[in-house]
């Protein structure tokens, strides 16, 4: 992909109706229920949205601000001044990041089979985006009963989900080696497409500070000899790579993501199809070059690199235009600098 197809400014308009159509129109167009909705909802089409409503229905997750807005002065799991806050408050550079992570995790049998056997990804491919971008929103910016609650629902679900792979192994979702493999792949490229396509520069010691602080969270899931260090990522990916094949389920989950298909999709115009690929060619451009290789995803050349860079440049600025400033990292930081309101023993207000 050496030139686009379109102008810049037919780019920047087709942004605005795929964030609105990810972020909001999703289940509400194929008459499902949302994550964490009541079981009452009525079902069917509802009513379209606005662009700006989008971002902060999906930091919400469905679920209202109570997430992010309470208690007073409770910093969550990271808190303001966090590296965690200032990558993941960065919307567009994690959703390449997320791209790039689905990416690489099929590259793990035992991950995979999971994923193949008891993941709706095929069918649903938005409703797991928007359920796995509310994770990382209330874990990173909720409070510290928020995150517990969405940690606890998490590993409910890795309990329910075990199966034989493909080359005969069993595997379990909350085995402590998968949920590692599983959180270094999303810190590796969430890290990475920040430094790429963040709004700032990120020091060495920043980045060492973001792996620490994702550790854990990583450790309060389950996973056991989590990185805590971009070197110490670097040694794991060494240590790990004899154990991942790029099987039948790897290939074709990682073709099914280049391709961005499945039936919750909405049919795209050339400009909007054009967007996700930009977003595809981003993320595979993050992806270790050894795992791109197995997995069988094509380097560009020196100039279609540019091409491509430029491309996603122009989206990324656009989307965080559309989606600045963040409700949830606003709420949570609200949150945080508020003052508790103490109570004394007689109980008169402090």
């Amino acid at each position: 992909m050496t030139m686009l197809p379109f102008s810049l400014q037919a780019l920047r308009s087709a942004v605005r109706r795929e964030v609105e159509t990810a972020l909001v129109d999703g289940p509400a167009r194929a008459g499902e229920r949302p994550a964490g909705s009541g079981a009452g909802r009525r079902a069917g089409p509802q009513p379209a949205r606005s662009v700006a409503a989008a971002p902060r229905r999906a930091a919400a997750g469905e679920r209202g601000d109570g997430d992010f807005a309470g208690p007073a002065g409770d910093p969550g799991l990271f808190g303001i001044g966090s590296a965690t806050w200032r990558v993941h408050g960065d919307l567009p550079s994690m959703l390449v990041g997320g791209i790039a992570a689905l990416l690489l995790q099929t590259l793990h049998p035992l991950a995979m089979a999971g994923v193949a056997e008891h993941s709706a990804y095929r069918s649903d491919p938005l409703g797991r985006l928007r359920r796995t971008a509310q994770f990382v929103a209330v874990t990173t910016f909720g409070s510290t009963a928020a995150a517990d609650r969405a940690i606890d629902r998490v590993r409910a679900v890795h309990r329910r989900v075990r199966g034989v792979a493909p080359d005969g192994r069993p595997y379990d979702a909350s085995d402590p080696e998968l949920l590692t493999w599983v959180h270094v792949s999303e810190v590796h490229c969430f890290l990475r497409a920040y430094r790429r396509f963040g709004p700032a520069p990120l020091g060495s010691a920043e980045g060492d500070r973001y792996v620490a602080e994702m550790a854990s969270l990583a450790r309060r899931l389950g996973a056991s000899a989590v990185p805590e260090t971009v070197a110490e990522v670097g040694e794991y990916f060494r240590a790990v790579r004899p154990e991942l094949r790029a099987g039948a389920q790897a290939l074709s989950g990682a073709a099914f993501i280049v391709n961005v298909g499945g039936r919750s999709l909405p049919p795209s115009t050339l400009a909007a199809a054009s967007v996700r690929a930009v977003l595809v060619q981003a993320a595979i451009g993050l992806v270790p070059r050894w795992a791109a290789t197995m997995l069988g995803l094509r380097q560009p050349l020196l100039a279609e690199r540019l091409a491509q860079r430029a491309a996603a440049e122009a989206l990324l600025g656009t989307l965080r235009w559309v989606t600045a400033p963040s409700p949830a990292l606003v709420a949570a930081r609200a949150r945080c600098l508020a003052v508790p309101v103490s109570v004394s023993a007689a109980g008169g207000v402090v």
